[in-house]
This record gives structure tokens, C-alpha cells and sequence, in this order.
């Protein structure tokens, strides 16, 4: 009977934040929950280079709990692999994940000729994991399911959706294994967002009686700073504009460039910063802003009541002074502008994109400000220049750190310590065994002591590649 006992895979996500990868077997059929890419050190980028552990044709189903790329960026290989089963997805999701599957695989190619252009990749033939002609494949194979609620896809396997609160259709999934005779519940966190914060409805807890659950533990070592955030906020804008410099904001183009416009808007409105230049740097955030107005059922009290204005034509998000740049070329003219002016652009992490160019162009001068506004991963520029590096490494220079570097954790929609706690504390009972994913090693075991010591749960860290047996 063992033989047959459902069992769980990490094949990602596991002692880092990315590449989330979950392989469910039951009944003899193989379901993925999220396709991630790694991003990060070498070592990690390498992963994606390199097969799964199990082939793609062998997989059933897969199912995406959100469309950030660490939770859907390698579906093109799983694809290009032999993979042509249903990718399931609410309808935000399809979308979202079409826009930055194309958005990565553009940079992809950017950064691939780039590297052989300079020659400042340690391959001798750098290639790009994908192209865009490899997106069209991945979106064939999309399935809608509903944003939330219960959705079935197989005998084996039954889910219900519920609102996760991170981004534009995130969700926290509750999936129910039958297998002989027997039913097995498994909660997979996905990436729990903020409570009481702008734009999104709050987190919701599965009331899920679970055997086994994944929680991610991005922040699992610390809350987020307190302080009010237009406040911190419009105290950069202030004393940059006073001194005549610019502000660079390496955003995630979903989610978090919404939130600084979001918050721009209302500081302009408010009289309680200047009215700046606003270049949102990213086709792609513009595409997602759009989509951010269109699924008003994500949208929290607040934001609907913003919208209600104006005979219902009031946009929350809708910068004065908004200056949108979709090609290249007006991209390098912001490198012209010389007075004050707000830059917001991909990606998050400076791991790639246009706001590569706007740091080798505005790090050098100490009257500009660089934000970081999200969590910076291990082995990326972003958490460099958080950790107080005096170079930068572009385009194969070293560019000098002379401008301000301002961490602003508050913009964050990972839920923090406490936040995760509160989620799980939602729990109707604790699961018979629980595995924290998405996480760096500190944050994880900092979690898990927090959830041993507070809950007395059965709490592990996940490991990578490792395989767990869910129906004992």
C-alpha cells in the first residue's frame, strides 16, 4: 500500500525564494503546482538550465497559484520539453502571465546579445532560455478556472481557490487528493500579501482542515518597518526635488509600480509633494495597470471607493505629471532629462531590464535616489546595493554607488513575520504537518522556531529535490 501513497516533490523553492515547483503524484497521475524560473547567484540561474528531475510528458496537469515569473518563468521549457497538458489559471492570471512570459523572454533575448555583443558572459555561447516565439505554445495550453471558489481538474484532484491578496489574482489554493478510497488535503500557501494595505483585499486563510501544508517564508525572519508610508515616501520625493536629483525605482511591473502610483497620486493630490515627471519605464507595467482597473473584484474597499468618484471615472493610479515610455528610444531620452523626475521601472531586482540603463546613467551623482521597494534576493544587484556595495557591475563596468540608497520594506506585498503568523493562526486546526517553502535558509528556520514556539505545530523546512509521502 505505500507503493501507492500520494506523494509531494520540492522541485523548487526550496532554501531560496524562487523557482517555486511542487510535484504532486497520486493515483498515478502527476500534477505541478507553479512553474517558476531561479533567479539569483549563478548557481541558481543554472537550474534553469538544466532538466526537471521528472519528464515533462509525464506530467498531467499544472496548476499556477499566481503569474510572477518565479512562479510561472520556466513554463516555456516545461513546454518546449514535451509538456501538453492544461495549464490551470484564473483569468487575471492568464493574462498577467502572458504579459511577462513575453516581457521575460524579450529581455532573454536582450540580454543574450548584450552578453555576446560585450562579451561579459562566462559562457562562450550564451543562449537565451527562451524566445518569444516559445510564449504562443505555453498560452495555448491555458484553462481558466474560477478567481475563487471550487474547480475540479480530475478525478483525483479537487481544488478550491481563495484570495491570497499579493497580486492581481493571487491565490492561496486547498487541494483535496482522492486516492483509494481515502481523501488527502494539501494547502499551498502561494505568496500571502499584506493585510490593511492599498489597492487588494486582504489575505484570506483556507478554512482548510489540512494533512499538509506549504507556507512560504520570504520574510519568515522579519516584519516589515513601521512608519507611514506616503509619509516616507513623500519625504524622499521632498529632499530629492530640493537638490535637484531623480529618483530610480526598480519595480515589479505587477504589483508594485501600482502601489508608488497609488501612492504618487494621492501625495499629488494632497499637495504634499511636487508635481513631478512620473516615467513609468515598463510596456509591461503599462499593460498590467490596465489590467489592475479591469479586475475591480481584487480591488478593496478603499480603491473602489476612489474609483466610484467622478461619475465612476476616477482612476487611483492616474499620476499627473505621467509620462509613459513603450519603445526603446523613449526609454534613452529620459537619460536627458536633467531636472527632477520620478523613474520607475523593471525589474524589481535589478536583475535585468530597462532600469539597468537608468542606474549605469543616475548612480554616480550623490543628489539621486535609488528605492528598493521589494525583497532582493540573494546573488542579485538589488540586494548589493541594499547591503551597501560601492560598485555596481553593468553591462561589464563597474559604475560607481555615489547616489542615496533607500530601503522602503513597507512597499512590500510578501506578508511579513507577524503577517504569516496571523495567516496561519487562521487555520481552523493545525495541519499534521507543515514545510516552508520560498524561502532563504535564516528566514525559514526563523519562521519555523516562530510557528514551534507559538503554535506547536509539526513544522520542516523544505528541502530541494526532496520527496515527502502526504497520506500517512
Amino acid at each position: 500500500m505505500a507503493s501507492l501513497m500520494a506523494k509531494l516533490t520540492f522541485l523548487g523553492a526550496a532554501g531560496t525564494v524562487t523557482g517555486s515547483r511542487y510535484l504532486v503524484e497520486a493515483n498515478g497521475k502527476r500534477l505541478l503546482v507553479d512553474c517558476g524560473i531561479f533567479q539569483g547567484s549563478n548557481e541558481l540561474s543554472d537550474r534553469n538550465f538544466k532538466p526537471l528531475s521528472i519528464d515533462p510528458k509525464a506530467i498531467d496537469y499544472v496548476v499556477l497559484t499566481h503569474a510572477h515569473l518565479d512562479h510561472t518563468g520556466w513554463l516555456p521549457c516545461l513546454v518546449k520539453a514535451g509538456y501538453r497538458g492544461p495549464i490551470h489559471a484564473n483569468p487575471a492570471t492568464i493574462e498577467l502571465t502572458a504579459l511577462l512570459l513575453k516581457d521575460s523572454a524579450h529581455l532573454q533575448e536582450e540580454d543574450t546579445l548584450n552578453a555576446r555583443k560585450h562579451g561579459f558572459s562566462e559562457h562562450k555561447d550564451p543562449q537565451p532560455l527562451y524566445t518569444p516565439d516559445d510564449v504562443d505554445p505555453v498560452m495555448r495550453l491555458m484553462k481558466p478556472v474560477p478567481r475563487t471558489g471550487a474547480f475540479e481538474i480530475s478525478p483525483e484532484f479537487h481544488f478550491v481557490a481563495y484570495d491570497a491578496g499579493h497580486i492581481l489574482g493571487s491565490t492561496s489554493l486547498e487541494l483535496t487528493i482522492s486516492e483509494s478510497g481515502k481523501q488527502i488535503v494539501v494547502v499551498f500557501s502561494g505568496d500571502i500579501g499584506r493585510y490593511e494595505q492599498p489597492i487588494l483585499n486582504d489575505p484570506v486563510t483556507p478554512p482548510s482542515h489540512a494533512d499538509v501544508l506549504l507556507c512560504e517564508s520570504t520574510y519568515g525572519d522579519r516584519d516589515h518597518e513601521a512608519g507611514d508610508t506616503g509619509e516616507l515616501l513623500a519625504a524622499v520625493v521632498n529632499r530629492v526635488a530640493q537638490r535637484g536629483g531623480s529618483i530610480v525605482i526598480p519595480a515589479f511591473a505587477i504589483g508594485r509600480t501600482q502601489t508608488f502610483m497609488y501612492y504618487l497620486r494621492g501625495l499629488e493630490d494632497q499637495l504634499r509633494i511636487p508635481r513631478l515627471p512620473v516615467f513609468i519605464d515598463s510596456p509591461m507595467a503599462l499593460s498590467a495597470t490596465d489590467l489592475y482597473l479591469r479586475y475591480r473584484e481584487d480591488h478593496d474597499v478603499e480603491f473602489s471607493r476612489i474609483e466610484a468618484g467622478n461619475g465612476g471615472k476616477g482612476d487611483p493610479l492616474d499620476v499627473h505629471e505621467f509620462q509613459l515610455t513603450r519603445t526603446t528610444e523613449e526609454s534613452k531620452a529620459i537619460n536627458n532629462v536633467e531636472t527632477p523626475c520620478i523613474i520607475v521601472s523593471a525589474s524589481g531586482m535589478v536583475s535585468g531590464g530597462r532600469v539597468l540603463h537608468h542606474l549605469q546613467q543616475r548612480l554616480p551623482d550623490p543628489r539621486n535616489v535609488v528605492i528598493l521597494a521589494g525583497f532582493q534576493a540573494q546573488g542579485t544587484r538589488g540586494r548589493a546595493l541594499q547591503e551597501g556595495a560601492k560598485t555596481l557591475r553593468l553591462f561589464g563596468q563597474d559604475v560607481p554607488v555615489r547616489a542615496e540608497i533607500v530601503v522602503m520594506g513597507q512597499f512590500s506585498a510578501h506578508a511579513g513575520k507577524s503577517e504569516l503568523l496571523r495567516w496561519l493562526a487562521g487555520l481552523p486546526e493545525p495541519p499534521k504537518q507543515s514545510y516552508l517553502v520560498h524561502g532563504e535558509p535564516a528566514a525559514a528556520q526563523s519562521l519555523q522556531r516562530a510557528i514551534q514556539g507559538k503554535l506547536q505545530w509539526n513544522v520542516a523546512v523544505a528541502r530541494y529535490l526532496d520527496t515527502v509521502e502526504v497520506g500517512g
